[in-house]
């Protein structure tokens, strides 16, 4: 998502739109970048209608989270 966010108060009064969204895990944004990160199992029609008053809005991408990959050293030993 990308909405505008002209200084740290607006970044804050968007971030509390959002959050109020049922089904997101964590919201991220980047005031230098003018984006927001949104995760969760969530409607992004819903968070676009949100931001809308906020400027315009553009999603620049849809999927699952990315999973962290870990390291299993401990099975492998014989």
């Amino acid at each position: 998502m990308a909405p505008q966010m002209s200084d740290t108060k607006m970044k804050q009064k968007a971030m509390e739109t959002v959050a109020d969204i049922y089904g997101i895990d964590s919201i991220a944004a980047d005031h230098k970048d003018q984006k927001m990160t949104v995760i969760g199992e969530v409607d992004t029609v819903k968070i676009a209608k949100k931001l809308k008053k906020f400027g315009k809005v553009d999603i620049i991408s849809v999927g699952p989270a990315k999973e962290e990959k870990k390291d299993d050293k401990k099975g492998d030993k014989k």
